[in-house]
């Protein structure tokens, strides 16, 4: 992919995958004529332009068209939860082609699950019938904290054995190409954003499962912060509240209001059955979302207030629970936000559900490959 750099402004425009002509491109760009046929033939000679057909002729030959070709290389994409692990592999416009999810815990530490991630992807790239050398490299989401310009976890509180490990430099023993390691919910985050909402310049998206935190899209770009800890609004204190949080403190949403919070309260184990009692009509349960989304959005009110999001996604396995989750949410966050920051704001569940982490680690990749 090294010819890139010197064909970005063709690329960027051929991405939308209509085919145009060399004139069409010198047209729009504003380039040379023999830089825009340069360009052309290195990014022919890369695979990733392939030829389109013709256009119709004015006089003479009718000039060729090219367009951009989304399969010349493949992505794989990992999303690491706590209890499973899901690989996909996606083409250049990020369309999943194949993938797989096995059960997995990520307190089996770095070296079996990141064996696995390498596994799953040489076994999904046999699949396609491709070679590892047609990757472009691997987006990987992991369930805790990651500092973002090097992709080590940085003390994450349910990744016994991660912290600080270079997840980068194992996986790209294994994996061509650049590894770019980010938080789950960053990543979500962009996968909604991408697939979903990429003309929305600012969104917040939520992910509500066995914890609780927020990816962030300002001006269009995610927002990570200076220790890439941007979003942790799982461990705001919840007003009124002084349940004992795993993270040491006291009263953090996620103590009052995750899955995992409510698992225990209701006396069953997993999110699953949390969503199982409230389409089966519990009303405890039922009753518990609903509180939860109150609480949940007590805090996301501040965040309204403070980030002026005209977009909040509600993901993760608690969003799948009809939509008491959703109205609690809805209910404090537009009581306890400014008219001005509400009057044209949605709060609505994520559009590519389950989809949203491989999506989303496969957009670390196209952004860093296409850009």
């Amino acid at each position: 992919m090294s010819d890139l750099g010197t064909t970005d402004a063709v690329l960027r425009l051929l991405l939308d995958g209509q085919a145009r002509t060399r004139a069409e491109l010198i047209d729009v760009t504003g380039l040379a004529r023999s830089t825009v046929t340069g360009r052309i033939e290195a990014l022919l000679a890369a695979g990733l332009v392939v030829p389109s057909g013709e256009a119709v002729s004015t006089g003479g030959r009718p000039p060729a068209r090219f367009r951009f070709n989304p399969t010349a290389r493949l992505v794989l994409a990992a999303d690491v939860g706590a209890t499973h692990l899901s690989v996909a592999l996606t083409d250049l416009a990020g369309e999943i082609l194949h993938r797989s999810t096995t059960p997995l815990k990520i307190a089996e530490g770095p070296e079996v699950v990141l064996d696995a991630v390498a596994a799953a992807g040489h076994a999904l790239l046999k699949e396609a019938g491709r070679s590892p050398d047609d990757l472009a490299g691997t987006g990987v989401g992991l369930p805790g904290p990651v500092e973002h310009s090097t992709g080590r976890p940085n003390h994450p509180p349910i990744m016994p054995g991660w912290d600080s490990y270079d997840v980068v430099g194992r996986l790209g023993s294994e994996l061509p190409g650049p590894v770019l390691v980010d938080n789950d919910v960053n990543i979500m985050a962009l996968g909604e954003h991408a697939t979903a909402y990429p003309d929305v310049e600012h969104l917040l998206f939520v992910k509500v499962a066995t914890g609780i935190g927020a990816g962030v899209i300002s001006g269009g770009r995610l927002h990570r912060g200076a220790q890439g800890a941007a979003g942790d609004i799982g461990h705001i204190q919840a007003p009124g509240h002084t349940e004992l949080c795993r993270c040491g403190n006291t009263g953090c949403l996620e103590a009052v209001a995750s899955a995992t919070a409510l698992a225990g309260r209701l006396g069953v184990s997993t999110s699953g059955d949390i969503v199982e009692l409230v389409r089966s009509g519990n009303t405890a349960a039922t009753a518990e979302i609903r509180q939860a989304g109150r609480e949940i959005g007590t805090v996301l009110a501040a965040a309204v207030s403070l980030l002026n999001p005209s977009v909040i996604v509600v993901g993760g396995s608690l969003s799948q629970a009809g939509d008491s989750l959703l109205a609690g949410l809805r209910e404090t966050i537009y009581a306890r936000s400014l008219p001005l920051a509400t009057t044209h704001l949605r709060v609505i569940r994520s559009q590519t559900g389950s989809d949203a982490a491989v999506l989303g680690a496969a957009t670390l990749i196209l952004q860093h490959t296409l850009s």
